[in-house]
C-alpha cells in the first residue's frame, strides 16, 4: 500500500527551500483518513525532497513565489482570445506584463480551452516565434513557449525562448522530449485528464489528489529516463484540465503534496471557470479578485510559479502577503 505525505504550511522545516515552513505532515493512504505526523518522522529521502531548494529556472531563483504572465497570441483562448493575436498588441501586452511585475512570460499560440480546435504547426509558429523574438529584445527574464509540438518549441527556442510549457507532459509529440534534452531548456509537465477536445467529458478519478500525484510522478520518471535532468523539470497539476469544481478544489487544498516529487510546482488557475462559479464573474476578465485569492492560497503552500493574467493585482497582493507574513517589507 502506498503512503503519501502532504506537509501543512507552517513551522520548522523549509518547504522546497522557500519561505514557507512546516512542522508536521499529513500521511495519506487511499481509502483511509489522514494521519498527522511530525516532520522529523518522515522518511529521510522524502524529507530531503520536501526541503531541498529548487534549482533556478533559466537563471531565475525560486526561493520565493514567481509570477508567470500569460500572453495568448490566439483568436480563441478562453480569457483573452483575440486581444493580443496581432504582433503589435502582443508586444505591447508583454511590455505591460513586465512593467507590472512578471518574472516569466508564457507565450501560447494554440488555445487549450475545453473543446478547442487544434492548430497546425505552421500557423502556431507564425503566431509565436516573431512575437518571442520581439519580446526577447527588451525582456531579460525567462520566456516560455506554451506548446505541445516539438517543431513549435524548436522555433520558439531559436527565437529566444528559454523554456517549454507542455500541457501534454511530452505525450502529444514524441519528438518533444528529444528537443528538451538537446536544447537543455527547462520543461513544465502538466496533468490533463484527456486532450482539450474531450477533457471535460465526465472526468473521473478514484482520488483526484493521489491520482494526479501518481500521474505526475510517472511523467517525471519518463522525463528522467529520456535524459532530462530533475532540476529542469517543473510540474503542474492542471487545474481545469479534465477536472470538475470538486476536483479543482481538492487539488488546491492539497498542493503541498506535490513538493514530494522534488520538482518546482507551477499553478495555472487564473480566471478559470470554477472561480466564476464560486465567486461570481460570468466573464473571465471579471475573475481577477478570485484568481488572486487562489494565487495567495497556492503561495501559502509553497508553490514556486504562479501563472496569471492579472499581473498588477497579483503582484500587489503577493507583495503585501509576504510583508504581512514576514513582518518586514522586501
Amino acid at each position: 500500500m502506498s503512503l503519501y505525505y502532504r506537509p501543512p504550511a507552517s513551522g520548522r522545516a523549509p518547504l522546497a527551500g522557500g519561505p514557507v515552513w512546516f512542522t508536521h505532515a499529513a500521511r495519506l493512504t487511499r481509502g483511509a483518513a489522514p494521519v498527522i505526523v511530525p516532520a522529523d518522522a518522515l522518511p529521510a529521502a522524502l524529507l530531503e525532497l520536501l526541503t531541498a531548494p529548487r534549482a533556478p529556472l533559466a537563471g531565475l531563483s525560486l526561493d520565493r513565489p514567481r509570477l508567470m504572465g500569460v500572453l495568448n497570441v490566439t483568436p480563441d483562448s478562453f480569457s483573452d482570445g483575440g486581444l493580443f493575436n496581432a504582433p503589435g498588441t502582443a508586444l505591447a501586452q508583454a511590455v505591460t506584463l513586465a512593467r507590472e511585475g512578471a518574472n516569466i512570460l508564457d507565450i501560447g499560440g494554440e488555445s487549450t480551452r475545453p473543446g478547442a480546435t487544434p492548430v497546425g504547426v505552421a500557423a502556431e509558429i507564425a503566431r509565436t516565434a516573431p512575437v518571442i523574438a520581439a519580446i526577447r529584445r527588451g525582456f531579460a527574464g525567462p520566456i516560455s513557449i506554451d506548446t505541445r509540438k516539438a517543431a513549435v518549441g524548436r522555433a520558439a527556442l531559436a527565437a529566444g525562448a528559454d523554456m517549454v510549457n507542455d500541457v501534454s507532459a511530452l505525450g502529444f509529440d514524441a519528438r518533444m522530449a528529444e528537443l528538451v534534452v538537446q536544447s537543455g531548456a527547462p520543461v513544465c509537465l502538466m496533468h490533463a485528464f484527456a486532450p482539450p477536445e474531450t477533457m471535460q467529458d465526465a472526468p473521473r478519478y478514484d482520488d483526484v489528489l493521489l491520482d494526479v500525484h501518481d500521474a505526475l510522478a510517472g511523467y517525471v520518471e519518463t522525463a528522467l529516463a529520456a535524459g532530462i535532468a530533475m532540476e529542469r523539470i517543473v510540474i503542474d497539476p492542471g487545474i481545469g484540465f479534465g477536472k470538475t469544481l470538486e476536483h479543482n478544489l481538492a487539488l488546491l487544498a492539497g498542493l503541498s503534496l506535490f513538493h514530494g516529487l522534488g520538482c518546482a510546482i507551477l499553478l495555472g488557475a487564473s480566471r478559470k471557470r470554477f472561480i466564476g462559479t464560486l465567486g461570481g464573474g460570468l466573464v473571465a476578465r471579471d475573475r481577477a479578485a478570485g484568481s488572486v485569492g487562489v494565487a495567495l492560497a497556492a503561495a501559502a503552500q509553497g508553490v514556486q510559479i504562479l501563472r496569471v493574467h492579472d499581473m498588477a493585482d497579483t503582484r500587489q497582493a503577493l507583495t503585501l502577503w509576504q510583508a504581512a507574513v514576514n513582518g518586514v517589507s522586501t
